[in-house]
């Protein structure tokens, strides 16, 4: 009997796709998780070794010396490292968010949305409230809502990603603050907002402080090409954070893990090299994709872009499979987008190259009636 993988909610799934592609996973060129393709930094490495001989002691289950590296790598929000919770993972970090936002009358998603946070807040037993867009890609914030007197919001949570998955969209500084002035919760999932030079960041890590309703949370995997090890973590104010460290394990974060993040801190060089790659490959990733007949590519403020496609998503996934071994992500999961978009990671601009080559060929294939 034929084993066949069930289609996957994320990307990344490559022991799906290699089954399609009749190879090996690591023949795979992956554009449908978007990891850093510079790859995990040296310093994380050498750091992880390091801290082989030590897994026979537990970590410490404060994260003292963790916390105190994120203090510092967030220096000019001047944020005390009591603010600060390393997670498991933004996904575990979403759990216990979940569970706050539970407690609102309803929580506001933008969709299309990352399919962990349906997980989360269904686990929590919170009441959804979807937003869609109303135009590519601007949301209006007070459609649906319950009017409770002048300020319908205050009842509602808020979970809002940016930059956003997988629009790209970006929402900037005053608009978060305006958000926070009128729900009463909020949590912004900042996951990819480190591809952005510090200084155009519109973290809402700078309102924390004002708004005892704030959450913010942060990976370090997707950034550092780690996202096997399991790390992220939350800023908000201390009262809450306290409150989620007594529901969870006491030692969620590895001692690899900690060890990587404070080598990754401090590996400005790293950041800087993956900033300048990453501006001019998605440009020109952008122009390439937007060349094709029937692709338009979403400008978007992360590393990967949202494609607009004539031809189905997924069989266009198919053919590349197929054919040239490079996965890009469908975006049936995303069930307001369904089969006419397709989302890529922007990668090094010989693996873009190779991309647009083989979606050429897919197109051509479909136009000689293939």
């Amino acid at each position: 009997m034929t084993h066949h993988h069930a289609r996957p909610t994320h990307g990344g799934n490559l022991a799906w796709a290699a089954a399609i592609a009749r190879c090996h996973p690591a023949e795979l060129l992956d554009f449908s998780a978007s990891i850093n393709p510079l790859g995990l930094p040296s310093s994380a490495l050498a750091a992880i070794q390091a801290a082989l001989p030590h897994l026979g002691a537990y970590p410490d289950p404060n994260y003292g010396d963790l916390r105190s590296a994120l203090a510092a790598h967030h220096q000019h929000h001047r944020i005390d490292p009591d603010w600060i919770l390393p997670g498991n993972g933004a996904a575990e970090l979403l759990t216990w968010a979940a569970r706050d936002l539970a407690a609102a009358a309803a929580v506001v998603v933008p969709v299309p949305a990352f399919a962990d946070y349906g997980r989360a807040l269904r686990a929590a037993g919170a009441r959804v409230l979807p937003i869609a867009p109303v135009e590519p890609w601007v949301w209006d914030w007070s459609a649906g809502f319950d009017r409770n007197g002048d300020d319908p919001c205050r009842h509602y949570g808020l979970l809002l990603n940016n930059p956003h998955n997988p629009t790209g969209q970006l929402w900037d500084l005053a608009s978060v603050r305006w958000l926070c002035d009128r729900f009463g919760w909020v949590v912004v999932d900042e996951a990819f907002m480190d591809f952005l030079r510090p200084d155009h960041q519109p973290s809402a890590i700078a309102l924390v402080q004002d708004y005892p309703n704030l959450v913010v949370i942060r990976s370090l995997t997707k950034f550092y090409a780690m996202p096997g090890l399991r790390l992220g973590y939350a800023i908000a104010q201390p009262d809450r954070l306290r409150r989620w460290q007594q529901w969870r394990d006491p030692w969620s974060v590895n001692s690899l893990a900690v060890a990587a993040a404070i080598a990754c801190l401090d590996d400005q060089a790293f950041a800087d090299q993956t900033w300048t790659w990453l501006t001019s490959a998605r440009s020109n990733l952008a122009a390439g994709l937007a060349a094709r007949s029937g692709l338009r590519p979403f400008a978007g403020a992360a590393n990967y872009l949202l494609v607009q496609t004539a031809m189905p998503g997924d069989r266009l996934q198919h053919r590349l499979l197929q054919g040239d071994r490079v996965l890009i992500r469908d975006c049936l999961s995303f069930p307001e987008l369904g089969d006419r978009f397709f989302r890529v990671a922007v990668r090094h601009p010989s693996e873009n190259q190779r991309l647009l080559k083989a979606i050429d060929r897919a197109i051509d294939q479909r136009l000689v009636g293939q």
